[in-house]
C-alpha cells in the first residue's frame, strides 16, 4: 500500500510519500493524463497564492476544496493507495481516503 499526501507545498510536486518523505514525479504514480494536468494547474493557482501571501481566504477555500477533489480522484485511480490532502493554507490535514 502507498501513501500519498496531496499538498500545495510551495518547493513540491503536489504529491509527496506520506511515509518516508519527499516528494514523487508524477510521472511515476500510474494516475491518467487528465488528473495530472488538473493537478499541475492546481498547484500552479496555489503557488500564486503562496506568492500573493494567501490575502484571499475565499480564494483559498476554493483551492482546498479543489485539492480534496484531487485527492479524491487519485484514490479512485489508485485503489491500492491510502491519499489524504493537507492544506498549505490552514496547517493541517484536511481529508484522509
Amino acid at each position: 500500500m502507498n501513501y500519498l499526501t496531496i499538498d500545495g507545498m510551495i518547493s513540491g510536486t503536489g504529491i509527496r510519500d506520506t511515509i518516508n518523505g519527499g516528494y514523487i514525479e508524477l510521472s511515476e504514480i500510474s494516475m491518467s493524463a487528465e488528473l495530472s494536468l488538473k493537478l499541475i494547474s492546481w498547484l500552479e493557482s496555489y503557488h500564486s497564492e503562496f506568492y500573493g501571501g494567501y490575502s484571499d481566504a475565499t480564494v483559498m477555500r476554493k483551492l482546498d476544496k479543489e485539492g480534496v477533489t484531487l485527492a479524491k480522484q487519485l484514490c479512485d485511480e489508485l485503489p491500492e493507495s491510502k491519499v489524504r490532502y493537507y492544506s498549505d493554507y490552514c496547517q493541517a490535514v484536511i481529508l484522509t481516503h
